[in-house]
């Protein structure tokens, strides 16, 4: 590397606005909402937790019954005499013998319902009781070991539900307390929304959110929050008065007790305590501009569809929403925000329809939507869906149809390898100024190591440097509480008393500190040749395969397209099952190899038929083992899906999609066409997909640079994957200093797999220093596996 190797800052050449290109993204999936964020400390509070939302649960999930000295009582739920119609289950306890009390228990998340020595939570009950019922009932936080942590009592004195409430200062810290409601006496007590909150939760407001949490997302400083999700917007049913139906924010709205339960698609049980106000004055109390994202009719996952002629109400539940949120008190929605505590209006500037919807009925109805938002409302930028692949044909459908339509933006959506986002680190210069801008609203490299976050800050400089084309991005999934995992990578992980942010967490905060308003021209010269991976043709083993399913292939052959040789596979036929019943009998057979090749320039093509089974089968190539192959899978995930894949180091990043269903019985004539990195898949002679399968491109370093208006300061990144350090002149033309003050804030020195823990909550962070120096440059040792932030005062 040259001696002069230089970064050129053009501190006057300003450049595309950058906007509010960070932000984060909340779904309640991995408990993040219930047992995450909301503060809420009691699970299954309404006694709502049904086999609906996982096959285990049942109404005294979290619950037991308690006897103590003797006592004795029945304890059953009914739904006779409810709270509400929204609220119908609710416990009976009915005295046998009191004892030295009875009553329920109630075990809360994790290991338990954490409380601090000396700090106050505040619960809340709806009773009633049968009129021969005297006794007070005694209300305790206690310790596995049955030490009371905090007491209170109140007396029930009507036969009419009644909502009663106590504040317990805790004596003790422990994070496995229980929550235990008893009584003595005779007769019958009823209850109902047993509830305990912390009172200092975050801004101290009243349904709060859990303060650790929330401050770590306030130090972000993202610049919009986009929610509820997600896949839980639109996976459900049609109508919103279902256990299961889709996302609906009417029904998170007003008084907690009044909102219905709701089956969430992750497989558990979701209150909408943390409803659509909630996330509104969460948005407002972090300093982040809200995105809703609002289902669009359509449930892509159970084919779902609401009739043209129906779509109306959906529509107007999307401009109701906008009057919720800007409408001022003299408007409907406008009055209910207003009612509800909140007479400002709350300045919503973005709205989502869809989210990673795929297939026509969802793209023949979003114009709708467009249409009717743009005409009431037409300030408002409207966001479009492109599936959750990087390309294919559903990634195609979308862009097509934001242009069409003109949306604002585009929402894409991938979790790829960290080797795949190198390869597509130019990704978006080619994305046109005057085409719909990218909304990046979800995206992660597979693992949260350093390695992960700093692949991740490589590819965000990109993002910046393409600010004529994204306009937004963030990081996805946010939460995950360790004991209730569906998905990680996540960006902050946390227990019942405990948070930590993640290596990537930490970019991500850099880029949100220092993300700068206008981007700045910035050159490299002088630092030699990117380090290009030699163009390895995609060769080496081949396989078939199958999940639960039964499949018979024929005509199995191998073509070298340069020489037209010709291969028999297998004795050109083979069957793979792996149905419930192989697996009970023990003759399962769910892969089966095919030799290898080292052709440059080859088809495989195959005739496959399925017997039996929920999905289709893949067919594996390029492999050297099972953590390093390409996959083409014919009815992947709900039998959906023709999909080219590539796996490296047991990291997934699916190339391109495109729809497609194997029906059974049916017998498929497949061809696959390898010509270098170049993939073609075909079924029945008609191309399904086309991609290459780029390698990584390193280059010798990424950066960006933009300019902050409020300070004047003058921001560069940089950033080194390579493992060895990179020495570099910073030069910042055309501004006229005799001397500057430079904040660095730096990661590096960092083993690639090192991450964050409860233990080592701050293992991988960044660390801060300042220098001056003279004239307007400075030299700098960029460290091997670095991440650097210069703050150009």
């Amino acid at each position: 590397m040259s001696a002069q190797s230089t970064l050129t800052i053009y501190t006057k050449e300003r450049g595309a606005e950058l906007g509010d290109l960070f932000g984060i993204f909340f779904e309640d999936l991995n408990h993040a909402a219930d047992g995450g964020l909301y503060a809420e400390l009691v699970q299954n509070r309404s006694f709502e937790f049904d086999p609906i939302d996982r096959a285990e649960y049942h109404a005294l999930t979290a619950w037991e019954k308690i006897e103590r000295g003797g006592g004795k009582a029945e304890m059953t739920v009914e739904d006779s005499h409810p709270l509400n119609p929204r609220n119908l289950h609710y416990v009976a306890i009915d005295i046998q013998s009191e004892g030295d009390g009875v009553g329920i228990m109630n075990q809360g998340f994790n290991s338990g319902i954490p409380v601090k020595r000396g700090e106050n939570y505040l619960f809340s009950i709806y009773a009633r009781r049968d009129a021969s019922f005297e006794e007070p009932v005694f209300v305790t936080i206690e310790g596995t070991d049955g030490a009371v942590h905090g007491e209170a009592t109140i007396v029930v004195q009507s036969s009419e539900w009644t909502k009663y409430d106590a504040k317990l200062t805790a004596v003790d810290t422990d994070t496995s307390s229980r929550l235990v409601i008893v009584t003595k006496g005779k007769g019958k007590l009823y209850l109902d929304m047993v509830s305990l909150f912390p009172e200092k939760t975050f801004r101290n407001r009243p349904n709060g959110m859990r303060e650790d949490i929330a401050a770590l997302l306030t130090d972000l400083k993202p610049k919009f929050m986009r929610f509820p999700g997600g896949c839980l917007v639109h996976d459900g049913s049609l109508n919103p008065d279902d256990r299961n139906s889709m996302y609906r924010w009417k029904n998170t709205l007003g008084d907690i007790a009044q909102r219905p339960a709701r089956r969430n698609n992750w497989s558990y049980n979701q209150t909408l305590g943390l409803g659509y106000y909630e996330y509104f004055l969460f948005c407002e109390d972090i300093g982040a501009k809200p995105i809703p994202i609002l289902p669009g009719g359509y449930d892509p996952h159970h084919k779902r569809i609401v009739p043209l002629d129906e779509l109306q109400p959906w529509i107007d539940d999307a401009l109701d929403l906008i009057e919720f949120a800007n409408g001022d008190s003299s408007t409907e929605w406008g009055a209910i925000r207003t009612k509800l505590g909140h007479p400002e209006p709350f300045g919503l500037e973005y709205i989502g329809i869809g989210n990673e919807e795929v297939g026509e009925p969802f793209f023949e109805r979003y114009p709708y939507f467009h249409n009717a938002i743009k005409e009431k409302y037409p300030d408002i930028k409207v966001i479009n869906s492109s599936g959750p692949f990087a390309a294919g044909g559903e990634y195609e459908r979308g862009w097509n149809s934001a242009r069409e339509n003109n949306s604002d933006l585009v929402d894409e959506h991938y979790y790829q390898s960290p080797e795949w986002f190198l390869a597509h680190y130019h990704r978006y210069d080619d994305f046109r100024a005057e085409d719909p801008k990218v909304f990046l609203g979800e995206y992660a490299s597979w693992g949260n190591t350093y390695y992960n976050a700093l692949v991740e800050a490589a590819f965000m400089t990109g993002l910046e440097k393409n600010a004529h084309a994204v306009g937004l991005a963030c990081y996805a999934p946010m939460l995950c509480n360790v004991d209730y995992i569906n998905w990680k990578p996540d960006l902050i992980w946390f227990n019942n008393h405990e948070v930590y942010g993640t290596a990537n967490y930490y970019v991500q905060k850099l880029f949100m500190h220092h993300q700068g308003d206008q981007l700045l021209q910035i050159e490299a010269n002088g630092f030699g040749e990117k380090q290009e991976n030699k163009m390895k043709p995609i060769n080496g083993a081949l396989a078939l395969g199958t999940d639960r399913c039964s499949f018979r292939f024929r005509d199995m052959l191998l073509v070298n397209n340069d020489t037209g040789e010709t291969r028999e596979l297998n004795g050109s036929s083979a069957a793979l099952s792996d149905t419930d019943e192989d697996r009970l009998g023990g003759t399962a057979t769910r892969k089966l190899d095919l030799g290898e090749t080292d052709w440059e320039n080859y088809t495989l093509s195959l005739k496959a038929q399925k017997i039996s089974g929920p999905k289709g089968f893949n067919i594996y190539f390029g492999k050297s083992d099972d953590n390093n192959q390409l996959i083409w899978e014919v009815g992947g995930w709900q039998n959906q899906d023709s999909a080219i894949c590539s796996s490296v180091n047991g990291r997934t990043s699916c190339l391109t999609q495109s729809l497609f269903n194997v029906e059974p019985d049916m017998e498929y004539e497949l061809a696959l066409k390898i010509s270098g990195r170049r993939i073609r898949a075909y079924i029945d002679n008609m191309l399904i997909n086309d991609t290459e399968d780029k390698l990584p491109v390193i280059e010798p370093l990424y950066y960006s640079a933009s300019y902050e208006r409020s300070t004047g300061d003058i921001i560069v990144k940089v950033v080194n994957v390579q493992k060895n350090s990179v020495s570099a002149q910073i030069a910042l033309a055309d501004l006229h200093k005799t001397s500057l003050t430079v904040e660095v804030y730096e990661m590096s020195g960092h083993a690639l797999d090192d991450e964050n823990t409860f233990e080592s909550p701050e293992r991988v962070a960044p660390k801060q220093k300042e220098f001056s120096t003279e004239g307007s440059g400075f030299h700098y040792d960029f460290p091997k596996h670095s991440i650097t932030v210069f703050r150009v005062k």
